[in-house]
């Protein structure tokens, strides 16, 4: 195993301690660099997420929420009509009335009985 003593190349202590002054200097620039520009400063291209918000004027607030008010009601929509479309027909919507159902009740205990002719 070589110690830092015994070989020449290893760079030592001080040496090391140097080039991490400098490197902090870099980075304190590069570090102020990123921060926010003047006002009066060409900002050039800017990723969305750094550039200054502008104000929206209220016809565009509006127009944004009634487009996303559509959107939520159009999901509505659609995720009612999803619900249903799984959901299983109840049988006594095929006979309209309280009246039909007791009709047809009636028919199949007189039909299931051994009273019909056969």
């Amino acid at each position: 195993m070589t110690t830092p003593e015994e070989n020449p190349e290893l760079p030592g202590l001080e040496d090391a301690l140097t080039r991490a002054r400098a490197a902090h200097k870099k980075m304190a620039a590069a570090l102020d660099e990123d921060q926010e520009p003047e006002s009066d400063e060409d900002l050039g291209w800017q990723p969305v997420w750094k550039q200054p918000r502008k104000p929206k004027s209220k016809a565009a607030k509006k127009l944004e929420l009634h487009k996303q008010r559509r959107r939520l009601q159009d999901a509505g929509k659609r995720r009612l009509t999803a619900g249903e479309s799984r959901r299983p027909r109840p049988r006594q919507s095929r006979i309209g009335s309280a009246a039909a159902r007791r009709d047809a009740r009636a028919l199949s205990r007189v039909r299931h009985s051994t009273a019909w002719p056969r």
